[in-house]
């Protein structure tokens, strides 16, 4: 299942829902559809509403945090909305994504941890600066923290922070975490995954340099508005048969940037949440960045995004991700 997170207009401001892609990318509202279908089984609409609202909730987490149970009610709404979508009374069940405005599909993560796992990404950088890949990165998945209030997503504007000129990009996967847990053992980190989503980490690179010379970071040079882009959409564990074998394309301004695969990660999603997890508890809905493909940012190339850019990312089975830099 691919699932977003948007937000429809109404008279008093906008109301968040979580929606599913449906068949001819209509975008379904499931709560409205769950509500529908408990109300044709008998359900009075008052009671269909709240049993609506517990098991689909409007934000992204809650429902996550429901577990099997919420994700099966998912998928009985859209299929009941599939079989219903011509029905228009109010709340809608089926949008137009055009009529309605996407949010991250994660929009409140409790943690965002991004790691470094392509060792090509970094036989790429670490020359320019001078250095070689330190050999503790060999030994730990380590990651940075970044700011969960930063996040942006398909189709939206990215702009360049006063205090900078450019941009640089930075194509990642990511995992959302399903199930919470501490001191996880490696063969059952997988089923820690709720689900995947492409990962632009947008860097700013003069300050990060300036920020990282001390020691710390990065802050700036990575928390500003919508510099974690994430999207087009959440998809559900069980559409990914191999998340090591997914074809990895960025295009800026359809001219393609770098052709590569997600099987050339050093670290795995495994060893990062047994790594994290390390007398640790990590939470639902937390998101783990896998750090930048080989040939996936801008720095590798001494190519930066200027104002008007329109950059893709593309992953095999999780979409496009599409942003502008203004």
């Amino acid at each position: 299942m691919k699932l977003v997170s948007f937000a429809v207009p109404t008279t008093i401001g906008p109301l968040v829902r979580i929606g599913a892609i449906g068949p001819g990318d209509g975008l379904v509202d499931l709560n409205a559809a769950y509500t529908h279908r408990l109300v044709e089984s008998g359900s009075s609409p008052e009671a269909a509403r709240r049993i609506a609202a517990a098991v689909l909730p409007e934000d992204m987490v809650a429902f996550i945090a429901g577990g099997p149970f919420s994700l099966r009610a998912a998928h009985d709404a859209l299929d009941h909305a599939m079989a219903h979508g011509a029905v228009t009374e109010l709340p809608r069940m089926v949008h137009d994504p055009a009529t309605v405005t996407l949010l991250p599909p994660v929009p409140h993560p409790p943690l965002l941890r991004d790691f470094m796992a392509f060792e090509t990404h970094l036989k790429n950088i670490y020359p320019k600066l001078g250095r070689e890949i330190p050999p503790e990165w060999y030994n730990l998945p380590v990651y940075y923290k970044g700011n969960p209030g930063s996040l942006g997503t398909h189709g939206q504007d990215v702009p360049i922070p006063s205090y900078a000129d450019e941009l640089d990009y930075e194509f990642e996967l990511a995992i959302v975490i399903g199930t919470p847990g501490k001191d996880i053992p490696r063969e059952q980190a997988m089923d820690h995954i709720f689900g995947f989503m492409i990962y632009n980490d947008f860097s700013e690179r003069v300050i990060q340099g300036r920020e990282m010379s001390v020691g710390l970071g990065p802050a700036k040079g990575k928390d500003f508005h919508n510099a974690h882009v994430f999207g087009p959409y959440l998809v559900t564990k069980d559409e990914i048969a191999n998340p090591y074998d997914l074809r990895m394309t960025c295009r800026v301004n359809g001219e393609v940037r770098c052709d590569d695969n997600s099987g050339t990660m050093h670290w795995t999603f495994e060893d990062m949440i047994v790594h994290a997890s390390m007398d640790e508890r990590i939470a639902v809905g937390e998101i783990f960045g896998s750090g930048t493909v080989g040939n996936g940012s801008g720095a590798e190339r001494d190519q930066f995004l200027q104002r008007g850019d329109t950059i893709e990312l593309e992953v095999e089975g999780l979409g496009v991700l599409r942003n502008r830099v203004i």
